[in-house]
């Protein structure tokens, strides 16, 4: 593992509050790995994850909330790191192929 450094910047209010969001949409834990992903990008290129993203919020009750935080917490414990943002997505993902699969089979027999 590459050794770490503190980073440290004063910033305007205004942009701090877009940051934290960013992070928080992005379902990173910590300021640090979301600025260590904002260098990366700068520096080495590649794909822009930031760009061209939607919010997506809803409410859950409390029951499923803590089953969520249930299933996190187990899949942590078998060694697979997954936010609740990359468990929504895959179920949107997953929804979204089989609708897609489905209607690809439609138009095929309608053809």
């Amino acid at each position: 593992m590459n050794a770490k450094k503190n980073l440290c910047a004063m910033i305007p209010a205004d942009l701090h509050a877009k940051v934290i969001a960013e992070k928080e949409q992005l379902a990173l834990s910590t300021l640090g790995e979301y600025v260590e992903l904002v260098l990366k990008e700068h520096f080495e290129g590649g794909k822009t994850i930031m760009a061209a993203t939607k919010t997506l919020a809803f409410q859950i009750s409390e029951e499923l909330d803590q089953r969520l935080k249930n299933f996190i917490a187990a899949e942590k414990k078998r060694g697979r790191k997954i936010s609740q943002k990359e468990f929504v997505i895959g179920l949107i993902e997953q929804a979204l192929a089989e609708y897609e699969a489905q209607n690809q089979t439609e138009e095929t027999t309608n053809e």
